[in-house]
């Protein structure tokens, strides 16, 4: 090796994200970049080594499903993400953002940033510098920033939409000729800056807090495919989409129609849903058509259930509906904790009935509700669910699940499945996992901070299907890695990174295996104006490099802020 060597980590057990069986070696890094890989022999006194030895050793993990296009304007840090593994996080999805943005039009995305990602209005506002109009702009702010993990980009509708039709938008008006041109226009504009794609959702559940829904609701097609034109027009950028396929054959063939006349790749959340629990099985064998011919279509997948932590500290609760609740959620926490422990108030609140059918579906379905646990067990049997726990105890279900919040002080957090456990188990997870047309995503980094917590995924991703999993096989360690890191990263054009191997970037992470794990989340109050968010910490990452810099050992950060901001897809060294 000509270059110099910064760092050695010595006779790890690496998987190099190719999806081979894991090998031994040492990885030589420098300036950034991976040197070499095997057996190094002897390097400079005083080179830094990482004694790798029965360490597993990966490229650092690329989510391509995020929402931290708020926190890095104001933090450095994209924890929960950093702690667990991830080394490249993409933003803007769900076609929401914050860019483009006139000034005057800036309190409707900040309301539906908060109805759809689950963040308050006053952390927004307060936290936001708002020193950007243009998506270029806001690059520009990214761009001067660092990080402890690389940023990257798309261009969300939403916020095109509000940019050129304003109210109109809001109001769900159908776009006009100019109006579909300039959308078009920005869209360009902003992948030739940097963005690696655009993104919109078609998803009634995109709503602000007031129950207006998503100003991309019912964009027509002709708007979709203009815009895509515009980025195959570049000849740059992916188009990724949420949508909830109510009528699966015509919503499939539009966007398809929509893929084809962009000549880009586009990926959509592919997902079970209880109430429609064989449709994820329908889109895949559209996806799969649709690659066969040719048209290059992805869903996003993930690897657990995406389900709705509910405690006492967090944004629902079983009771959350109720009136006795209403008269105590204003409260600070250790407030509310003395409220309910009252034995009182505890025999009031149990007596109230939820009326809602929605919300009894959501929150009072014992027979699907679980204790989260520690370590938390994101595929739990039936024979864990409250229903069932509460008639092996001989108890009323409700006073049951009261109790199971009020254990760790307050802080006990019970779990809904509500995506991926239609079935009880993950085994309709694991064909989505292992199907070819597939990316791995939707953690959701940065968003839902008060009622979804799973940018922990990567690290449940390697330990529950590799090595811990008892209700159904589990997967090779190598296909998995593969899956975090090669897969995604080529998926959303950075060919420099997800690989180790010569020549390719140092984002690497060194892992004991056997210790492996995500804690349960916690909440903490560390959001601008004390706004509170979950936080999830894992075991077993014994570092974690970005652009060859150690950013975390054991889960503490080291000061190292190697991460920037990513403008445009990136060519393997």
């Amino acid at each position: 090796m000509a270059e110099a060597v910064d760092l050695i980590i010595r006779g790890g057990t690496v998987a190099d994200g190719l999806g081979g069986e894991p090998f031994e070696a040492d990885v030589a890094v420098g300036g950034g970049r991976i040197l070499g890989v095997g057996r190094l022999g002897a390097t400079p006194r005083g080179t830094p080594e990482i004694d790798a030895r029965g360490r597993l050793v990966t490229p650092g993990f690329v989510d391509v499903h995020t929402h931290y296009d708020g926190q890095a304007t104001w933090s450095s840090r994209m924890d929960s993400s950093s702690w667990h593994g991830v080394t490249t996080a993409l933003v803007g999805n769900c076609g929401v953002g914050f860019a483009p943005c006139l000034p005057e039009r800036r309190d409707i995305l900040v309301a539906l940033m908060e109805g759809v990602e689950d963040l308050p209005e006053v952390v927004l506002t307060e936290g936001l510098p708002w020193t950007w109009q243009s998506f270029p702009e806001f690059l520009d702010v990214l761009a001067a920033r660092r990080f402890d993990m690389d940023i990257a980009t798309q261009v969300p509708h939403a916020a095109l939409r509000i940019h050129v039709m304003g109210q109109r938008a809001a109001d769900h008006e159908p776009a006009n000729g100019a109006d579909r041109a300039e959308m078009a226009r920005l869209a360009a504009e902003a992948v030739r800056a940097g963005a690696l794609g655009f993104s919109t959702s078609r998803a009634l559940a995109h709503r602000t807090l007031d129950g207006r829904h998503t100003p991309t609701l019912r964009a027509e097609e002709q708007e979709l495919a203009e815009i895509g034109r515009a980025l195959g027009g570049v000849g740059a950028g992916w188009l990724q989409v949420i949508s909830d396929f109510d009528d699966p054959g015509d919503e499939f063939a539009m966007l398809r129609r929509v893929a084809e006349a962009a000549g880009r790749p586009m990926s959509f959340s592919l997902l079970q849903r209880e109430k429609v629990p064989w449709l994820w099985r329908f889109l895949l064998d559209r996806i799969e058509e649709a690659n066969a011919a040719g048209v290059p279509i992805t869903g996003q997948v993930m690897a657990r259930p995406i389900g709705l932590m509910l405690g006492f500290e967090l944004s629902q609760n079983p009771f959350f509906p109720r009136p006795s609740w209403q008269q105590v959620a204003h409260l600070p926490f250790a407030e509310r904790l003395k409220v309910l422990r009252d034995p009182e108030f505890r025999r009031r609140i149990l007596a109230e009935p939820t009326t809602d059918p929605a919300m009894i579906y959501r929150l009072n379905t014992w027979d699907r509700l679980f204790p989260l646990g520690d370590p938390p067990d994101y595929e739990p049997p039936p024979e864990r669910s409250l229903a069932a726990m509460a008639a092996q105890r001989g108890v009323d279900v409700q006073a049951l699940a009261y109790d199971l919040m009020l254990e760790n002080e307050g802080r006990g957090i019970l779990n809904r499945p509500i995506i991926n456990y239609a079935d009880g188990d993950l085994e309709a997870a694991r064909t989505m996992i292992e199907h070819p047309n597939t990316l791995m995503g939707l953690g959701d980094g940065g968003a839902h901070v008060g009622l979804i917590c799973d940018s922990s995924s990567t690290t449940t991703m390697i330990a529950h299907w590799t090595r811990d999993r008892t209700r159904g096989a589990r997967l090779p360690l190598g296909f998995v890695i593969r899956r975090l890191t090669r897969d995604n990263a080529a998926a959303i054009g950075l060919h420099d990174r997800g690989v180790i191997a010569p020549g390719m970037r140092a984002d690497i992470n060194v892992i004991d295996y056997g210790r492996l794990g995500a804690r349960p989340p916690q909440v903490v109050y560390d959001l601008p104006a004390g706004g509170k968010r979950m936080i999830q910490r894992a075991t077993g990452y014994e570092a974690t490099l970005v652009a060859g810099q150690v950013t975390y050992r054991e889960g503490e950060a080291t000061g190292a802020l190697p991460g920037r901001l990513v403008r445009g897809a990136q060519r393997a060294a």
